[in-house]
């Protein structure tokens, strides 16, 4: 009987120590110092991780579906309710939407500055639902007046300056809270991903890929279903359903509260890029030594009180920076007296912040002609689309709605190249392919997508009827001939875009990942802003006399191919730009945060 006590003893002792193993592998501690929702260091088992990723996943979906479930159809509301022309309606859609990318920026700099990531997407969440919600109310209530108007054969009444006016406010309170949620919801996803834990790193990395396919997705309900309903003139149900979708995403979104991971804001940027531009431009006369030697970098107070931010580590080039971190008899009395003048002697860390931010410039400068390609899938292949046979027997395929091809074609180039291209180079080569590399095979995938545009449109004008006088379906040729140049751009896409996520995501530094999200929107603004310079600076120049120049109102006497060859050559060109820039490009090197965190340890002692 003693023997069996025993036994039981040892037992009961062996599970109590697999209990408490257990328990300390949940409570393993994150390695890039996350923090849980209370301040206190991140626990690996109980936060982040994929629970809170497909949490955010869904999230983008529903917000993605809702803004579309908008902006799909901005331009014919503005035409059929408000009763603009198409010109104005077209110029005050394209000032919205830049206005959207605009809006990432300041997201991005409260997010970084003050707010932190979770706090900066809750809020312009909230401001997303209060403009959809007074978007619907107004279009319900004064807009769409009489009843059933707003189809494409019964225009809307007049309305007074009051009901604009509420119209106006309501649109750009969506444009407010989706411009300032979209850099973040990235970056924060992201948050939520060890990058120091191979395992948690890897799939940071994925987390990316997914997050655009969800952005795809939501994309794809919108353009189809919503703007089904909004093109057949029902508007209010289009509107309340974009309403609950963001509604929906909101909530979802605080659900995850508990599981999220957190970084600190790390102060604002403006005025630690100032001060090195200051400090530098003062000792402008100052010789730096080589190696490094003789540079200030971080003290004790710094080390303790930095928000958990990394050390970057003393890179070459942009030499005159290193200035404002060179120490000189000023600073050298300073220290004796236990002071530091940030606006005299900067760390070297937050000189290569400023490094890194010039260093990024050039390669976010070579995407905006990407996102030039990226647009005209949203106008001139519409364009092109209309002219071109689209009935299949009795069946009407709107030409808008081959973007769909483009949307599927992410879903599966993001498949093609996480099961298969990746895993087949890493076998080949060792070696993932970069983010550099994966955009500059973007951009010669645009450039196919351009040729392959370009060819479509000369069998086009094969076929076309050019005395036409109403040249909608003028031509012979079906539109389905446009699905290549759809499929090559969703597959650019997953190269470029992705690659751009993950890129200014891992290279920004601590302090401005928020940013490095927000340069992914505005390189799309600004290719809308290019876009429309180029083809007024086309027809200017290719309109003379009797020739109505390449993009006329009858594509049938224009040359819309040469267009697109157009910016195939100027896309070529563009990758010789970026090919050089790439090869330029020096990577951010972070100290490893063992050693930042025994460093700090050290001087707290």
């Amino acid at each position: 009987m003693a023997c069996l006590n025993i036994s039981c003893f040892r037992q009961s002792t062996m599970e109590r120590r697999k209990k408490t193993m257990t328990t300390a592998e949940k409570e393993v501690l994150t390695l890039d110092g996350a923090v849980d929702r209370h301040g206190r260091p991140a626990v690996r088992g109980k936060t982040g991780t994929w629970v809170a990723g497909i949490l955010l996943l869904v999230n983008q979906g529903l917000a993605t579906l809702a803004f579309f479930g908008v902006g799909v159809n901005l331009v014919l509301f503005l035409t059929r309710v408000i009763g603009q022309d198409n010109a104005a309606a077209a110029n005050n859609v394209s000032k919205w939407t830049g206005t959207v990318y605009i809006f990432s920026l300041l997201g991005a700099f409260l997010s970084d500055s003050y707010l932190g990531r979770f706090k900066t997407c809750a809020i312009f969440q909230a401001i997303f639902v209060l403009g959809l919600a007074s978007l619907s109310i107004t279009s319900d209530l004064f807009l769409l007046k009489p009843k059933g108007c707003g189809d494409e054969h019964t225009p809307c009444d007049s309305h007074s300056s009051f009901h604009i006016a509420l119209f106006y406010l309501s649109v750009y309170l969506v444009a407010l809270g989706n411009g300032g949620y979209q850099p973040n919801i990235a970056t924060f996803g992201a948050d939520q991903f060890d990058e120091e834990d191979p395992k948690e790193g890897l799939s940071k990395i994925a987390f990316f890929s997914y997050f655009y396919l969800a952005l795809n997705l939501g994309s794809l309900f919108s353009n189809t279903i919503l703007g089904y309903f909004e093109d057949e003139g029902m508007w209010v149900i289009g509107f309340w359903a974009s309403t609950a979708s963001a509604a929906m995403a909101l909530i979802l979104f605080l659900c995850g509260i508990p599981r999220y991971r957190h970084f600190t804001p790390k102060g604002n940027p403006l005025s630690r890029v100032s001060q090195v531009l200051v400090a530098a431009t003062r000792k402008w006369k100052v010789q730096i030594m080589p190696n490094s030697e003789g540079l200030f970098d971080e003290d004790e107070k710094d080390l303790v009180s930095n928000n958990g931010a990394r050390k970057i580590l003393h890179t070459n080039g942009f030499r005159f920076l290193d200035r404002a971190a060179a120490i000189t008899s000023p600073e050298m009395d300073q220290f004796d007296d236990g002071t530091r003048n940030p606006w005299r002697l900067c760390t070297v860390t937050q000189v290569e912040e400023v490094k890194c931010v010039l260093r990024l410039l050039p390669i976010w400068l070579c995407t905006i002609l990407y996102s030039v390609v990226f647009t005209q899938m949203a106008s001139l292949f519409v364009e092109q689309g209309a002219v071109m046979r689209t009935n299949i027997s009795t069946f009407h395929i709107p030409p808008a709605s081959m973007s769909s091809f483009d949307i599927l074609s992410v879903a599966a180039f993001i498949f093609i190249y996480r099961r298969v291209i990746d895993p087949i180079y890493t076998r080949l080569t060792k070696s993932s392919l970069t983010e550099l590399q994966r955009m500059g095979i973007g951009l010669v995938i645009a450039i196919c997508a351009m040729v392959s545009a370009g060819t479509v449109e000369v069998f086009r004008l094969r076929y076309a009827d050019k005395d036409c006088l109403h040249c909608e379906e003028s031509s012979s040729l079906s539109i389905f001939w446009q699905i290549p140049q759809y499929v090559l751009i969703g597959a650019s896409e997953v190269f470029m875009y992705v690659g751009q996520l993950e890129f200014f995501n891992s290279q920004a530094p601590d302090g401005l990942k928020s940013f490095g999200s927000a340069l992914c929107m505005t390189s799309i603004s600004f290719g809308n802003y290019v876009s429309s310079l180029l083809v007024t600076i086309v027809m200017k120049v290719s309109t003379n006399g009797n020739m109505p120049g390449w993009i006329p109102g009858n594509l049938n006497r224009g040359h819309l191919d040469r267009f697109f060859f157009l910016l195939a050559i100027l896309t070529a060109a563009d990758l010789v730009v970026y090919i050089i820039c790439a090869k330029w490009y020096k990577y951010i090197k972070f100290e490893s945060r063992e050693a930042a965190a025994a460093a700090a340890a050290t001087a707290t002692v």
